[in-house]
């Protein structure tokens, strides 16, 4: 029985890990979890895992809460989050928070001498460096849940990685993929959020729509498996049934296909190096056709900005992260319009101090006044 710590229960990759648990019953179990202020969901994830220890964001919910469950333990905001990855009876620590609030927890488990499934993107793209010298520290170990890095880690088993040529990660194109530069001008929050392949939450489908989410898929492939990134391609696939391939020396190609269902890749990496049974109807013969596009940077500026922060390195990629968060939720919430997104993004990250070594405090430093920056620059105040 492996026992899970699961940091962001309520969104979707939360709620799929939890019905993997389920239908596993012998084979893992959920000893805390978190959510934020959806406190109906939070009721219903109390009745449906048995655990004794959650957390909330508001201290006010973990007071009422503990009031109506006096069995367990409640906490709340950023130190709940890190008390629970500082828990010692469990086994693996399962991150499905939604960014840059993800980065301190995993670095608590880790030195927690415990192994992590990372949904979170905001951790590796952020700090990266910093993760994997941890890593290798305390002998622990990280297991993707993104599919495409997940597809990568499968493709690379049994093989050497020096022996890899390059590695190929698709992408679907997002909500307005058939779209031109012109016609992004007048484009909606609701015609975003209108993914044509993934079930996905709010902000990772803007994410999508403007290629960022790609560009930090590239970042974080980059620290998973020591790739330079010369050798990381982004190729658009619309189908998205091949989730990501690998290129060997030899002209081999190895490549992970499957449907566009999170639970496949969140079980292997709660499982991993097991495989778990799962009820699929995927079917080779009901696939058409199966196409692939070389990547216009040109139409996706944030994926080729991407490439660039992450050579770079230093804390750009944090400044890079900071400006997306909060630019995101300006246009999810009616701030800005979507192509705004990217003129944000590019103009915090040539405007803010580039620090070439950082460490995690400067780090912290660079998001907060990043952040801080473009919500001046959406206000009209700079």
């Amino acid at each position: 029985m492996k026992r899970l710590v699961l940091l962001g229960a309520s969104g979707s990759i939360g709620l799929q890990t939890v019905d993997v648990v389920k239908k596993n019953k012998d084979k893992f179990e959920i000893v805390a979890f978190s959510i934020g202020r959806n406190i109906e969901v939070c009721r219903k994830l109390i009745e449906e895992i048995n655990c004794n220890i959650v957390c909330v964001s508001l201290k006010e919910d973990a007071l009422m809460l503990s009031k109506e469950y006096p069995s367990i333990t409640f906490y709340y905001g950023d130190e709940g989050l890190v008390k629970l990855a500082k828990l010692e009876n469990y086994d693996l620590l399962v991150n499905a928070l939604v960014g840059f609030v993800g980065l301190i927890p995993t670095l608590n488990a880790i030195e927690n001498k415990k192994d992590v499934a990372l949904a979170n993107k905001e951790t590796l793209v952020v700090a990266g460096e910093i993760v994997n010298k941890a890593l290798k520290k305390n002998e622990c170990m990280l297991f993707p849940i993104d599919s495409e890095h997940s597809a990568i880690l499968q493709c690379l088993l049994g093989n050497n990685i020096k022996q890899v040529k390059k590695i190929i990660i698709t992408a679907s194109g997002g909500s307005f993929r058939d779209l031109s530069r012109d016609e992004l001008k007048n484009v909606s929050v609701k015609d975003a959020l209108n993914h044509p392949n993934w079930a996905m939450g709010a902000k990772i489908t803007i994410d999508s729509a403007t290629m960022m989410n790609k560009g930090f898929e590239v970042i974080e492939a980059h620290y998973l498996f020591d790739i330079d990134y010369d050798d990381i391609e982004v190729v658009l696939h619309k189908e998205s049934y091949v989730h990501s391939m690998v290129e060997y020396i030899d002209g081999s190609i190895m490549a992970q296909i499957g449907n566009a269902d999170m639970r496949i890749p969140i079980m292997y990496s709660l499982s991993y190096p097991e495989r778990l049974k799962f009820e699929s109807d995927f079917s080779f013969s009901q696939i058409k056709s199966l196409n692939f596009k070389e990547m216009d940077f040109e139409r996706f500026p944030l994926l080729k900005l991407a490439y660039d922060v992450g050579r770079k390195k230093g804390n750009l990629p944090a400044i890079l992260n900071a400006a997306n968060e909060i630019a995101n939720k300006a246009f999810r919430d009616g701030l800005i319009s979507f192509l705004e997104i990217e003129e944000l993004v590019f103009k915090a990250v040539n405007d803010m101090e580039f620090i070439k070594n950082p460490s995690l405090e400067e780090l912290i430093d660079s998001d907060i006044k990043t952040r801080n920056y473009v919500n001046s620059l959406i206000k009209g105040e700079n």
